[in-house]
């Protein structure tokens, strides 16, 4: 007995409609990923107005990453079964009035919780973006540029945040910094509705509200612990943080393995190069999210920068490396995404292992040259990774994919703040201790080593001769710290790059199919919406 196999159809070409709703997609995708950021400037002013408890002012900046991290496979999983422009839709909406409530807000306690209105609007707006993306465009070819489109937003945006804050808040009040959300979210509910197509639905069985609970027990526990360790150091509150989500994450895995309707569908991350993928985001987003913060910290607080001028500097290696991601869509189709992600990690690794070498003296270009390295090389796999899950993903479960790699983002992100600060500070505190003049006030010598920020507290209570003195040491030890984690960094990096030669060999140069989407499972599983 034989059997024939039908030629495939050629998936067909997207047209000038997709790339306006492209378009459209990026507005919620830009301002999300800059609301991550915005509130860098603006908390001193939010303090001086609402006069916020040192916890508050922590739960203010906090709670918006906080809430989007623990809620995006939930509402990845939701996109997938009521569509995703409704949600996207409505999460601008949501977004928008979240918005106004932040920027009028008349007590900490209120903006705490518009804050975290932001997280749960801005959380169905990240997996329904590049979901819809996936949808928009079947062909290979197209979908790596949209992609590429996509990733180039995201950094610009986190990178965009800091400077249109310190733009805004020379010119009007702490709530600006919000109210720019507005236009951008009208115009998307007035557009949307035209351009932007609604995409195939899982059909069939209840939502497993319970799964939502639980992955939502197990992320915020786990950024929380991981965000405090990076902050404080090991102590008990973090550390039962991580036991608690690591808990809740077995039963939340254990869930999905038993239950006919689970919130993640096994098949998908068992596909070809998804897991391994996932994987590669985390390591690279480890890298750029954990360096970025001592690069920011050295500009203000060795160069002796303004806010808003480090800020300015900051954006400028993104600006530089923006056309990286086609660049390696196009190089993908020679070389093959594995190589290509390889490519990444190794230019990575030759960035942090010029940061490596930047110490208090050194001159700046030299700072922004290692920042543009490892940022290109970021931007390439993370372009690349974002096409292999994608690929890997059904129509119908694209959001549910879109939220896993924006999952990984976010833990990525955490880990490389806690690890790479932790190193950091480690490293300071040695340094700065064996550099400390006898007879210093027992608060202020505190102060000192605990951290750069806090010498230049202190020292404005010591006589200038001293004063100098601790602040130079200061300076040299926190280099020290930055070229520890920037060692450490390139080993993670060059780690990073044999993995996705070995994990990823295997991959076509082709994007990879959708292995858990066959035609004959997926037509009695979605239900096509006009």
């Amino acid at each position: 007995m034989t059997t024939q196999l039908l030629p495939q159809q050629a998936p067909s070409t997207a047209g000038r409609r997709a790339w306006l709703a492209l378009t459209v997609l990026m507005l919620p995708l830009l301002l999300v990923s800059m609301d991550v950021s915005v509130l860098y400037f603006a908390v001193p002013f939010i303090s001086k107005d609402l006069h916020p408890s040192s916890t508050q002012q922590l739960w203010i900046f906090d709670i918006y990453g906080f809430v989007l991290a623990g809620l995006l496979l939930t509402m990845g999983a939701l996109g997938d079964r009521i569509g995703r422009r409704r949600l996207l839709l409505g999460g601008a909406l949501a977004f928008g009035a979240a918005s106004a409530l932040a920027a009028y807000a008349g007590s900490a306690g209120t903006l705490i919780a518009a804050r975290a209105v932001l997280g749960i609007a801005g959380a169905t707006l990240m997996p329904s973006t590049l979901g819809m993306v996936r949808n928009l465009f079947p062909d290979e070819k197209q979908r790596g540029k949209a992609i590429a489109v996509w990733t180039v937003v995201t950094s610009a945006g986190i990178a965009m945040g800091p400077v249109l804050s310190g733009i805004l808040l020379e010119h009007f009040w702490w709530g600006s910094v919000f109210l720019v959300n507005l236009p951008a979210m009208a115009l998307l509910l007035v557009l949307g509705p035209v351009l932007l197509p609604e995409t195939p639905r899982l059909r069939g069985g209840r939502f497993d509200v319970l799964s939502s609970l639980l992955s939502l027990g197990a992320v915020l526990p786990l950024v929380y612990g991981i965000k405090e360790l990076a902050r404080t150091g090991f102590a008990v509150l973090p550390m039962a943080a991580l036991a608690v989500g690591l808990a809740v994450g077995a039963v939340f895995v254990r869930r999905q393995q038993t239950h006919p309707n689970a919130l993640i569908d096994l098949a998908l991350v068992r596909s070809r190069g998804f897991a391994p993928s996932i994987l590669m985001n985390v390591l690279g987003m480890f890298g750029v999210v954990g360096m970025a913060i001592f690069v920011t910290q050295y500009l203000q607080l060795v160069l002796g920068m303004s806010t808003l001028t480090a800020a300015l500097w900051s954006v400028l290696p993104s600006v530089v490396v923006g056309g990286m991601a086609p660049a390696a869509a196009a190089l993908s189709g020679r070389l093959g995404k594995a190589r290509v992600i390889a490519g990444g990690f190794a230019l990575m690794t030759v960035g942090f292992a010029v940061l490596a070498t930047v110490g208090a003296h050194t001159a700046l270009w030299v700072v922004l040259v290692a920042a543009a390295v490892y940022a290109s090389g970021a931007i390439a796999l993370m372009s690349q990774v974002s096409e292999v899950v994608m690929a890997a993903a059904p129509a119908e479960r694209a959001s549910t994919a879109s939220a896993l790699l924006e999952s990984g983002t976010e833990l990525g992100g955490a880990l490389g703040m806690a690890i790479l600060g932790s190193i950091g500070t480690a490293v300071y505190r040695s340094d700065i201790g064996h550099h400390l003049p006898a007879g210093l006030p027992a608060g202020a010598a505190a102060q000192i080593r605990d951290s750069l920020g806090g010498t230049e507290v202190s020292v404005a209570q010591l006589p200038a001769g001293v004063a100098g003195e601790v602040l130079a040491a200061a300076r040299d030890a926190f280099s020290g710290g930055m070229q520890a984690a920037a060692v450490a960094a390139a080993v993670v990096m060059a780690a990073g790059a044999v993995l996705a030669t070995v994990l990823l060999r295997h991959l076509p140069r082709a994007a990879v199919a959708a292995q858990v989407a066959q035609p004959a499972e997926s037509a009695d599983r979605v239900e096509e919406l006009v």
